[in-house]
């Protein structure tokens, strides 16, 4: 037995997350065997899975705030003291938390609460938690989604060094440069079947699309938009929230893509959120098409017809528990109603318009937006406001864990709209990805504007340089 650093791909649907649901217990296959050690084995519930050795750390984090790290780590295991009482013997539940830490380098106090850690801390805790457990083998579902670059170099570095102590990895991911970086085999999924193998020397980017989706992907391909004179978004000395000792002043114009990137915790989310009224601006000034606007409410941003897709689809782009039909058509219910009843016609005629020209895929509009996959529920977010014929469209990471398939169709929606004159600004980490769909790409850093480059000025290491604050 050798272990390894097997990375699993495929489109959003294709399959991926049933079959780690089987490996985990929860779900049970209709046909077929699963086998460890060359043995066959069966994975009845979770606790057989765990007691298999099998661990996971998911997309969406499971730690505890209200608990220190070695809680987390041995929720429901901890050591008891007392015959009758069973009080938990922290010294000795820190003492047995301290080795695991020490292993993946975390140097912080196993009593370390874990609402002050970082988003890759938690992470490091979730893993230590896995190894606990005597893991040998780990699955990490889109492990790299919300950390910085930095962060995800140190990740790497664990991935590395469980390998090399006998722990093999199941990497899920869709950023198909990191598993370049980090996998030994490739095993692609598309629509429920095994689509093929790659072995470490035939790993590269085109033969994994390929693999994903049976053909190459070609890219949207940029046309150059002359921008409307006045037609803009113009912000002038805004002070935000998060960092209200610094003023930010920067203009979107019509017919552009322009991108906002920088590191996390840098202030670009925190934009997004003061133009749309979540958060009130200090001060400052924000003109739209040469109108001075207030923006003190999102009602304010939607009578402006500015629109939000937020990073966090799940919680505050979808209401996971409402149909596909009834997210496409909540923020316009007026439009679809009599006397304040819902005319149900008029909103089933809607829903399934919106569906076909944003390709949504879904067996029917009633399904729970819960069961799609993370791309269509990212088109049923974006569909939403596009029905309400957006001035602005604000993007926050809107290809956050979906597939390169997915990725290329809101790439091409966003170069359609902003050639349809809507003024887009696209919030994204992944620096690939707004070096190859913007206009210009302004840099954040510690809530202040860095630097803005044109496109042909992008390349990823003046974008690294201004986002930490160095000049370029």
């Amino acid at each position: 037995y050798t272990a390894e650093v097997l990375a699993l791909i495929g489109e959003n649907g294709a399959g991926k997350s049933t079959l780690m649901k089987i490996l985990g217990g929860i779900y049970q296959p209709d046909a077929g065997e699963i086998r460890f050690a060359d043995k066959p084995v069966a994975i009845p519930n979770v606790k057989s899975s765990i007691e298999l050795g099998i661990g996971f750390i998911h997309q969406e984090l499971s730690v505890l705030d209200n608990l220190d790290i070695a809680g987390n780590m041995f929720l429901g295991r901890e050591p008891t003291i007392g015959k009758w009482a069973k009080l938990i013997d922290h010294k000795k539940l820190y003492k047995m938390a301290a080795p695991y830490l020490q292993k993946l380098g975390l140097n912080l106090s196993p009593d370390a609460p874990i609402k002050e850690l970082s988003i890759a801390q938690r992470q490091i805790v979730e893993i230590a938690k896995a190894l606990s457990l005597n893991a040998c083998i780990l699955i990490m579902d889109e492990p790299t989604s919300s950390l910085t670059q930095s962060e995800t170099h140190i990740l790497f570095d664990i991935i590395r060094n469980l390998r090399s102590s006998g722990v093999s990895i199941i990497y899920i991911s869709h950023r198909l440069n990191e598993i370049q970086t980090c996998a030994d085999r490739v095993i692609g999924l598309r629509d429920g079947v095994n689509s093929g193998e790659l072995t470490k020397d035939q790993i590269t980017h085109d033969n994994m699309v390929r693999l994903m989706v049976g053909r190459n992907i070609k890219p949207a391909q940029r046309t150059q938009q002359r921008t409307k004179q006045g037609d803009s978004l113009k912000v002038e000395r805004l002070k935000t929230k998060a960092w209200p000792n610094y003023e930010l002043s920067f203009e979107a114009f019509s017919g552009e893509i322009l991108g906002i990137t920088g590191l996390v915790g840098s202030g670009r989310t925190e934009i997004a959120c003061t133009l749309f009224g979540v958060d009130t601006a200090i001060d400052g000034n924000v003109y739209l098409m040469n109108k001075r606007i207030r923006l003190n409410s999102i009602a304010d941003a939607i009578q402006n017809r500015i629109y939000l897709v937020p990073e966090d689809r799940r919680n505050t782009g979808l209401v996971v528990d409402m149909s596909v039909m009834e997210n496409l058509t909540l923020p316009d219910l007026e439009r679809h109603s009599h006397c304040g009843i819902i005319r149900r016609k008029s909103e089933i005629q809607a829903a399934q318009t919106q569906c076909s020209e944003s390709n949504i895929k879904a067996s029917t509009i009633y399904m729970h937006a819960k069961n799609l996959s993370g791309g269509n529920q990212q088109k049923i977010v974006l569909a939403k406001w596009l029905s309400l014929k957006p001035k602005v469209m604000l993007l926050d990471e809107p290809t956050r864990g979906i597939d390169i398939g997915s990725k290329e169709e809101i790439y091409k929606l966003l170069r359609t709209l902003s050639e349809k004159g809507i003024i887009v600004l696209l919030i994204s980490s992944d620096m690939e990805e707004v070096m190859s769909v913007c206009d210009r790409v302004m840099v954040m850093h510690e809530g202040q504007i860095s630097g803005i480059l044109t496109q042909n000025e992008c390349t990823e290491e003046k974008l690294m340089n201004l986002a930490v604050g160095k000049s370029v």
